[in-house]
């Protein structure tokens, strides 16, 4: 063989590694929203980094605030986000209203406030039984399983001789084991959110309405800006797990596992015209499409307007009552019905509320609403659906209305809006 026949043949690894580089090449890059209204708007990317990161604190201290005990005995987590956090601060920029942004944040000690909501909320959790997180006691039972099985098998493989028939029906038990194990835990950890959630509020309320001030002072930056670089507002779209906010838009909500998100942009300040949206960015502005929007959990705190007097959707006159004994009727009414948001704000439905009407909490404060759905049982039937936001006491309440005195009840559900 001549000394060319000897050399590997490496022309077809070659042509194949271009071939596939080439096809990469061609695949078009999917971008994010973020790059896509970026270039279409021609906005600079230390904007649009800045936006981002300011997205990242707001979201980050208003789930910390709804969802505390997500965060209980997970130290190295809460340490990573407050090592992020605290560095998205410093990273802020030099205007006037990032310099109060940076103020405030040291002024009211806002890492702070996070580690003692922390440690209260693992404290009421030790007192039910809770030394750990989910996650860890899942861990460690699982180990605590793997680790005799290993054993006995490790054991019998050195037994000569022996029939392995009858370990299929221990490996069977082993294997099934976990997941046993893991459900029951994970029920035993809901429950505990679920009737713990109300009383990890109340006692850490002073904080969480700091840590949700701030919260507002961030959105009310964004918002600012982006007014200030002409970016339809309603282009920028992100998800709250709380509706005790100012200056959005409420788009769309889901429910799930005891959670609700809330999916928002940005509102306009009044008497101001919306910024047009380029044609070329026409596609992002769809309607977040959820179907079920109502809470998943079986909501008691029902109120019922009742003796009303409304028109085509205006509630002129009203008596609250409280229907927690009907909570299981409502419920199955609201599971039966589909939800959208009310095409007019609460405050042109009901235009008296404040002034000459209200609505109270269970224990005496005014309820101050905060979400309006239009709800349709089985598309027959429309009727008004508010939610208020959370009560000084740790509480929120549901309030049903029909939307006109001239509509017929469905038999069905005539003992929910009967006077």
């Amino acid at each position: 063989m001549t000394e060319q026949e000897n050399k590997p043949n490496t022309n077809t690894d070659s042509s194949g590694d271009e071939e596939r580089n080439s096809r990469r090449s061609r695949r078009p890059v999917r971008k994010t929203q973020a790059q896509l209204i970026q270039e279409k708007l021609g906005m600079k990317q230390e904007d649009i980094s800045d936006i981002e990161e300011k997205l990242f604190i707001a979201r980050f201290l208003d789930y910390f605030s709804e969802e505390t005990l997500d965060f209980i005995f997970k130290d190295k987590s809460v340490d990573k986000y407050l090592e992020k956090l605290t560095s998205k601060i410093e990273t802020l920029g030099t205007n006037e209203d990032d310099k109060l942004l940076k103020i405030k944040f040291e002024e009211t000690k806002i890492d702070k406030i996070i580690l003692q909501v922390k440690a209260r909320a693992e404290a009421a959790a030790t007192e039910n039984g809770f030394n750990t997180s989910a996650d860890k006691r899942l861990r460690k039972l699982s180990f605590m399983v793997t680790i005799p099985l290993l054993v006995v098998i490790t054991v019998l493989a050195f037994i000569p001789g022996l029939d392995y028939t009858f370990m299929f029906p221990i490996l069977c038990v082993f294997c099934m084991l976990p997941q046993l194990l893991k459900g029951t835990v994970l029920r035993k950890w809901t429950r505990f959110k679920e009737e713990n959630r109300n009383d990890i509020y109340t006692i850490n309320r002073d904080d969480i309405a700091v840590l949700k001030s701030y919260v507002q002072e961030v959105l009310d930056n964004i918002r600012d800006k982006l007014l200030d670089i002409k970016v339809p507002l309603q282009l920028i779209k992100f998800v709250l797990h709380s509706a005790d906010y100012e200056n959005l838009d409420l788009i769309n909500q889901k429910a799930f596992k005891g959670l609700t998100q809330y999916y928002y942009t940005f509102a306009y300040p009044p008497g101001m015209e919306p910024i047009p949206i380029p044609e070329n960015l026409k596609q992002l502005d769809q309607p977040i499409s959820i179907k079920t929007q109502k809470p998943e959990k079986a909501e008691q705190n029902f109120i019922v307007l009742t003796e009303i007097k409304a028109k085509e959707g205006v509630i002129e006159q009203f008596a609250p009552r409280l229907r927690k004994e009907i909570a299981g009727q409502i419920n199955k009414m609201l599971n039966e019905s589909d939800f959208a948001s009310a095409p007019i704000d609460f405050t042109k439905i009901i235009p008296s509320y404040g002034k000459d009407a209200n609505i109270y909490c269970e224990c005496g404060e005014v309820v101050e609403i905060i979400n309006v759905q239009i709800c349709t049982w089985k598309n027959e039937f429309q009727y008004y659906l508010f939610e208020s936001a959370r009560c000084n006491c740790g509480e929120k309440m549901y309030i049903l209305s029909v939307t006109d005195d001239t509509d017929n009840v469905p038999e069905e559900l005539r003992d929910i809006f009967s006077s």
